[in-house]
Formats: C-alpha cells, sequence, structure tokens
C-alpha cells in the first residue's frame, strides 16, 4: 500500500526543486516511488501540474512502435505508423495513472498564487535517511496518510534549519 503526501511551499520553484531531490534518493534506492507531481498556481491563478512521466509522448512512441510493426505486416509501414503513434497518444492522454489529477488541481487551487505543492506517493522508504535529506527544505504538510508521528517527524524535519 502506498502513502500519499502533499506538501505545501510559498515558493513556485520549491516543490520541484524537492521532486528532484526525491527522485535522486530513488536513483540511490532510498525511496521507492509510485508518483511525485510537482502543482504550480502562478500569479494569475492558474495551475499547472509537472508530471514525471509524459504519458501521452509514451503512448505515441509506443504506439508508433506496435503500428510500424502491424503495418509491415500489411505492406504500410508508413501508414500503420502514423495510426499507431495516434492511438498510443490518445490512450496515454486518457489514462490517469498514480495520484488523481482531480484531487491534484483541487488542493492546488487552495493556496495563494505564486506558490507551489509537492504531491507524492511512495511505495516504501528508509525514513532516516530520507528524513536527513529533506531536513530543512521548508514546506508544510497539507495532506497526508501517515499516522501521526510519522506525519510529526516529517513536518519537524521540513522545519528544521
Amino acid at each position: 500500500m502506498s502513502t500519499l503526501v502533499a506538501i505545501g511551499y510559498p515558493d513556485v520553484h520549491k516543490a520541484e526543486e524537492v521532486r528532484l531531490k526525491l527522485q535522486k534518493m530513488q536513483r540511490d534506492y532510498l525511496i521507492d516511488l509510485d508518483d511525485a507531481v510537482a502543482a504550480v498556481k502562478d500569479e494569475t491563478g492558474r495551475i499547472k501540474l509537472h508530471q514525471a512521466i509524459n504519458l501521452t509522448a509514451a503512448g505515441a512512441v509506443s504506439g508508433g512502435f506496435w503500428g510500424s510493426l502491424i503495418g509491415l505486416l500489411f505492406l504500410n509501414p508508413i501508414l500503420g505508423l502514423a495510426v499507431g503513434a495516434t492511438a498510443g497518444a490518445v490512450s496515454g492522454a486518457l489514462a490517469d495513472v498514480g495520484i488523481d489529477d482531480g484531487f491534484m488541481k483541487e488542493l492546488a487551487g487552495t493556496l495563494s498564487p505564486g506558490s507551489s505543492v509537492l504531491f507524492v506517493l511512495v511505495r516504501k522508504a528508509t525514513p532516516d535517511k530520507v528524513l536527513e535529506e529533506l531536513k530543512g527544505t521548508g514546506g508544510k504538510i497539507l495532506k497526508t496518510s501517515l499516522s501521526h508521528d510519522d506525519e510529526a517527524k516529517l513536518q519537524a524535519a521540513l522545519s528544521a534549519n
């Protein structure tokens, strides 16, 4: 079962900065992420989600490959590539993996303009090392499925100088 954590920041760049730090920790095998998304509310109040995986592009590449392969069987690889890439892009755009986009936009909508929020879905982690890496990054926990004790430890690490 994955754990959800949403952390708000008063700066538009901080959520993305911490998301990149989490991805580095994942490469170092300190944390196993299901999803990590930075949402920014700009000065005009518009919300933009910065997701780790672009499903539309991934779908287009995958669809293009399979379309070309099928096109080769029917002696028309160019048409197969075009149809496959289009179908893959559409299916990728319609897919929603990880944290629900509607939930993220709704929570980010409650922030003041010029701020950001980091949404993280964690499968497992090495708590002491992850907390040490996140120490002093700031932010306030907005939503979480952590226990009260673990939430307090995380907030203390975020707030530490």
